[in-house]
């Protein structure tokens, strides 16, 4: 007697099937947990927000870091009022020799410049320094955010503002504010606290322990 076929393997549910499935049968469905990692803010305009006492480069170097060890090309555009410490970055891992810095005198030109440099296609992560400089036009936004969709790029802008303030633009998809908290010596706990997301919605959260070195803010 011959042997049956073996049935070829069913593919992996999609998150849509599974949402789909579960509302026809009346569970709840339930989005995989959020995390502060690069692939949460690929293909979307981001921004994190603190205040001076903030540590919204902590959180963003964590993404550069990350980018920089899965051999994504990381470029950064800032404004020479609103600049990181090169020495702390280094010391928390992150290549220098491998990180582009572009200098823009205003968020126009900045916005300029994440045009060009997400169109290319080339850039798993793109940084907007704009400090406390305000917002981004409307035209502007609209391009940045079909480019960074097309092409896959994390978009993160990083501004200085209290929680409550609005977000550098109304197409921002991701708003987290970033908090320190907690010191002990050198070391103090960075919080990120989500703001807006479009994708899961807010309200999560994000923690980790931190050694403070003098530049970083």
């Amino acid at each position: 007697m011959s042997e049956l076929p073996t049935p070829a393997a069913a593919a992996a549910p999609s998150w849509e099937g599974l949402a789909a499935d579960m509302l026809r049968r009346g569970v709840p469905a339930q989005r995989p947990q959020a995390e502060w990692r690069l692939a949460t803010f690929a293909g979307r305009f981001g921004e994190v927000s603190a205040d001076r006492a903030g540590a919204a480069l902590t959180l963003v170097f964590r993404l550069v870091l990350e980018a920089q060890r899965t051999a994504e090309p990381v470029v950064w555009i800032g404004r020479r009022d609103s600049v990181f410490y090169p020495p702390d970055a280094a010391e928390g891992g992150v290549d220098l020799d491998a990180l582009p810095v572009i200098w823009a005198p205003d968020n126009l030109h900045a916005a300029r410049a994440a045009d060009q440099l997400v169109r290319s296609g080339a850039f798993g992560l793109v940084v907007l320094d704009t400090g406390n400089a305000g917002g981004l036009p409307l035209h502007a936004q609209t391009r940045l955010v079909g480019l960074a969709k097309k092409h896959e790029t994390a978009l993160v802008c990083i501004t200085e503002k209290e929680d409550h303030r609005p977000s550098v633009g109304s197409l921002v998809s991701i708003r987290a504010h970033a908090l320190r908290t907690e010191r002990d010596e050198d070391r103090f706990r960075c919080e990120a606290h989500v703001l807006k997301d479009k994708r899961r919605g807010p309200g999560w959260r994000h923690s980790e322990v931190c050694r403070g070195p003098d530049g970083l803010r």
